[in-house]
């Protein structure tokens, strides 16, 4: 006897074989189709109304598809707003509710006890299945969602800005504010400009121990250093972050404007070296870097020789051993090893320590494909939010991912103010340094099998 002569709604409930095979439409129309199982069998007022709220979110996401591949501008700033973000989470636990409900009462029609016996473990195990991928699936999407609100929390409100001489300047510090060191001061301080147009960046890189850095004659450090920072080695222009956490007064508007007097000491130091105009920094954190990176799933780096880790003397300044090494070719590293690969001292210079953290930062971004962000998105939310300072805008994120996306396709161009590029830390030639800046900031001009952004 076949399924077609006996209704589904009133079936043969003497037929084991019957109840079987309905049992496997109505999951099967449920797990496909939510509602219609309650159309043909149950409910049909619930039923109806399951099956118009699946064909809303349908066209929801047929929508939403159009938009990210029609405007992806207009999509990447609505997902990056937490009133839109608000909405999503309240969508998504309306879902996780329904299908709850939806697939219960699927289980309840089918009528177990009356489906063959050999087939009824197998669909509890089925109608359990379809509970967890649909109420999971909306689940997944509701914490991510909550996450990515909690991370848009580093941003802050504001209008947006146009290039300035059609170019995003970005003052990108690393702070070292580790167990063994007093405050915080940028180890890595990095410059990134990017090309409005095209996305082409360039990356200017500046030695923490830079000596004699100038400064505007309208930067509040014009007044006590009018002849630039010049005391020495006691006046490296990472010790400036010190020095603005340690005068406030010079920088009042500072928190107010999402920033603090160390990073606007910092920026005016580095927009006098570069003689750029610098509207955005990102403050990052490397004593939490490890955590982004775990949550990550590791980075991989190419190591090219041998790196001792360690400091070169303990607590009195007697010499002391390595407590290991990161051994050379291809390796990929957790949250802890990248952290020492990129700040170990022992043995090494300040610009090979420069080169090292380069490549953490590097193999970062080129691990930031959307399939990691999206599979271990909680995590990596999670530790941005601890790691990352910075007074971008909320409402030119989304801007700067599309633009971030087109710069992943470019050549990225580096520029370390080091040797033999500059041969004298302690004395260097600022106009020689801003004469290359102004140099190597020419439009992008794609080869001929390239196209600007991909």
């Amino acid at each position: 006897m076949s399924l077609s002569t006996q209704p589904v709604r009133s079936p043969d409930t003497r037929d084991p074989e019957v109840m079987t095979r309905r049992a496997w439409w109505l999951l099967g129309v449920n797990l496909l189709i939510p509602g219609s199982a309650q159309v043909l069998a149950g409910n049909r007022r619930l039923g109806r109304f399951g099956l118009s709220s699946t064909l809303v979110l349908w066209a929801l996401l047929v929508a939403t598809l159009v938009l990210a591949l029609a405007a992806r501008g207009v999509f990447l700033t609505l997902v990056t707003t937490p009133i839109v973000l608000g909405l999503v989470v309240a969508v998504a636990a309306f879902y996780a509710v329904l299908w709850t409900v939806l697939t219960l009462d699927t289980l309840r029609l089918i009528r177990l006890v009356k489906v063959a016996p050999r087939a009824r473990p197998v669909v509890a195990v089925l109608a359990v299945v379809s509970l967890v991928l649909s109420v999971g699936g909306a689940g997944f999407v509701a914490a991510n969602t909550i996450s990515g609100i909690g991370l848009l929390g580093i941003f802050q409100p504001g209008a947006s800005e146009p290039p300035i001489d059609g170019r995003y300047n970005i003052l990108l510090l690393g702070g070292d504010a580790g167990p063994d060191r007093l405050g915080l001061r940028p180890d890595s301080i990095t410059v990134v400009s990017v090309e409005a147009a095209t996305g082409a960046a360039t990356l200017f890189g500046i030695p923490r121990n830079m000596e004699q850095v100038p400064f505007a004659e309208g930067s509040p450090l014009w007044e006590p250093f009018p002849n630039g920072y010049d005391c020495g080695v006691e006046c490296l222009v990472s010790y400036l972050y010190t020095y603005g956490e340690e005068h406030p007064d010079l920088y009042p508007d500072a928190a107010r404007e999402g920033s603090s007097p160390g990073i606007e000491a910092m920026r005016d130091a580095v927009e006098g070296v570069t003689g750029l105009e610098i509207p955005y920094y990102v403050l990052i954190d490397m004593e939490g870097f490890a955590q982004l990176i775990d949550a990550l799933g590791g980075v991989e780096i190419d190591v090219a020789q041998r790196v001792p880790i360690g400091s070169n003397t303990d607590a009195a300044g007697r010499p002391v051993p390595p407590i290991g090494y990161i051994e050379p070719g291809l390796q990929r590293m957790n949250g802890e090893t990248a952290l020492w690969y990129a700040r170990t001292r022992y043995e090494t210079t300040d610009y090979d320590r420069m080169a090292r953290q380069r490549q953490v930062q590097e193999a970062i971004l080129r691990q930031m494909d959307p399939a990691t962000v999206l599979l271990k998105f909680q995590g990596i939310a999670a530790a941005g939010a601890q790691v990352v300072k910075t007074d971008i805008p909320q409402s030119m994120l989304g801007y700067f991912v599309e633009l971030g996306a087109k710069t992943k396709d470019l050549p990225l161009v580096k520029v370390d103010f080091v040797p033999p590029l500059v041969p004298e830390e302690s004395d260097p030639d600022f106009a020689a340094i801003r004469e290359t800046v102004e140099a190597v900031l020419v439009p992008y001009t794609p080869a001929p099998t390239e196209s600007p952004g991909g």
